[in-house]
């Protein structure tokens, strides 16, 4: 799914989570660190009206890129999806790559606030672990921008952009819950942290890519609740 510029590792986030329950202390910093990716950009929006256009073209450009990929969207069918001019779509996104990067964007944004809530709720490490990942499912499923910038990833090698690499950040934000999960005692013995993070990692993106191919992602929450179901009960202490 994790991270805009996933080639520094981690340190300080955007979200600090609240105190654990667990007396353990603060929650470590979150590794989602939104950094702007580097294209032209349209003027940043003065009024409320342009900020709801914008939104209302990026939408419609992630329902393009979702259903059509980044080939074949064109920025003038996101034009006719909101009834503009190709023109007034530029004002905004002077490049179909910019609008592209908007999106990921978008996709990168919705981690922090995800990771943020679910800390919020003051759960032990391998818990918050779990509703993180339930939680990237459901949007996985509902988030058109997520959905969008899911695929996006994946296209990478036709967008002249510096997308950020993916899964990192997840795979770090996860070994860390799972470190301290394992000094709480809530690991099985045996169990490593950061390769348990690969694999869950690799479950929940190869879950949503599965459901997306066969399915549209209408079956995501019922795959990945019987992939979690048997991960975390392999790696949960008896």
């Amino acid at each position: 799914m994790p991270e805009p510029d996933h080639r520094s590792r981690p340190g300080a986030g955007a979200e600090t989570g609240s105190p654990s329950r667990t007396g353990t202390g603060p929650e470590p910093p979150g590794p989602f660190r939104v950094r702007p990716i580097v294209t032209r950009r349209g003027p940043d929006p003065q009024q409320e009206r342009a900020t709801r256009t914008r939104l209302l073209v990026l939408t419609a450009a992630a329902e393009l890129f979702t259903a059509r990929g980044f080939r074949h969207t064109s920025v003038q069918e996101v034009a006719d999806r909101v009834g503009m001019t190709k023109g007034a779509v530029y004002f905004h996104y002077p490049t179909k790559e910019a609008l592209t990067v908007a999106v990921v964007e978008q996709h990168y944004a919705r981690w922090p606030l995800l990771l943020a809530a679910v800390t919020a709720e003051g759960h032990g490490p391998l818990e918050t672990a779990e509703r993180l990942l339930a939680g990237a499912v459901l949007a996985f499923r509902d988030d058109i921008l997520v959905r969008a910038g899911t695929r996006l990833q994946v296209e990478r090698p036709q967008i002249d952009a510096e997308l950020p690499t993916p899964y990192v950040d997840w795979t770090e934000l996860l070994a860390g819950l799972l470190a301290r999960a394992e000094a709480l005692g809530e690991l099985r013995a045996g169990i490593r942290p950061r390769a348990a993070a690969r694999s869950l990692v690799a479950a929940l993106f190869g879950t949503q890519h599965i459901s997306d191919v066969l399915h549209e992602r209408a079956d995501i929450v019922e795959h990945w609740a019987e992939t979690a179901e048997l991960l975390f009960r392999a790696i949960r202490a008896d």
